[in-house]
Order: C-alpha cells, then sequence, then structure tokens
C-alpha cells in the first residue's frame, strides 16, 4: 500500500477523533438574551442594508423588503389573505414553509403573532416581500414549538390572492 495515502489516512482518523472530542455531548441549548437577540437582528439588518437592500419598517416595528409589487390591492383586517412563505431564522434556517401549496387566514385574527398580521398589510396582492419579525412581535422570551426565545424570524411571503370580507 502506498506510504502517503496510509498517512492521509491517518492523518484523517486523527483529525476525525479531535474534531468528535470537542463536541460537548449533553450541553444544553442556551437561548439568547434580549440584547443579544437585538445585536443579532441590527447585525443582520446591516447585512441587508450594505447589499444595497431597501428595508422599510412599519409603525409597530416589523422591518420589510419589498421583492416585488403586485397589483396594488393591500389586506385590511378581516380580509382572507391566501400566502405561500418559507419562514426561517436569522440564521438561514427554515422552521416552517407551505412549500408549493398555498395557505389561507383571515388578516387580524387572535391567534397570530403581531409581527404576521402586522407586516401583511404592507404587501399587495401579486406581491412578494421579506418580513423581519422583530421577537418582541414574534414568539417574544417565551418561544414557541421550534422557535427559541428571544428569536428574530424572517418570512419570505408571495401574497397569492386576497379575497375581500364584502
Amino acid at each position: 500500500m502506498n506510504l502517503k495515502l496510509v498517512t492521509r489516512f491517518v492523518l484523517a482518523i486523527i483529525i476525525g477523533v479531535a474534531v468528535v472530542s470537542c463536541i460537548d455531548e449533553g450541553e444544553e441549548y442556551v437561548p439568547p438574551t434580549k440584547a443579544q437577540e437585538n445585536a443579532l437582528l441590527n447585525e443582520y439588518l446591516d447585512t441587508l442594508a450594505n447589499r444595497g437592500l431597501d428595508i422599510d419598517t412599519t409603525a409597530l416595528g416589523v422591518y420589510y423588503i419589498t421583492d416585488s409589487v403586485g397589483n396594488g390591492t393591500y389586506p385590511v383586517v378581516g380580509d382572507t389573505c391566501v400566502v405561500k412563505y418559507t419562514g426561517f431564522f436569522i440564521n438561514g434556517s427554515v422552521f416552517d414553509s407551505t412549500g408549493d401549496d398555498t395557505w389561507e387566514f383571515v388578516l387580524g385574527t387572535e391567534g397570530f403573532i403581531d409581527g404576521w398580521n402586522d407586516g401583511m398589510r404592507v404587501i399587495d396582492e401579486g406581491g412578494k416581500a421579506y418580513l423581519i419579525i422583530p421577537s418582541e412581535l414574534g414568539y417574544g422570551p417565551d418561544g414557541y414549538g421550534s422557535v427559541p426565545p428571544n428569536t428574530s424570524l424572517v418570512f419570505n411571503v408571495d401574497m397569492v390572492e386576497i379575497k375581500p370580507l364584502n
């Protein structure tokens, strides 16, 4: 057997063992503090702005980036919104998605996070936008399901259709 090949194989095993030994097994996830989350969110927003993206903010405090403009019809409370979306954390990890399917909901319905209801109002029918929701407008210090406490959320939303209340 080639000595060079054996040397590489042994070196790969040593590196693998070293990496595995550095992993803290059983170490519990520690969610960020509100201050840490704010720092991560500000860094994320700065990165987007430095890439030339135009970031707007709703009165409530949801950040949004319009990807494409639709027909100019915006939803109001009571309208049924038909959307496609992907929800992810600012590190890029996806936590929820409709995939190729659509999802319908009534705007302003209780049970949704404040940032979701607020952010939907800035996306017109046929439009697409990114909503960046700080944790205080999301799941806050308690988190929910797969969303850890003090975690900002990003949604890529396609407003497929708006069904007016009346």
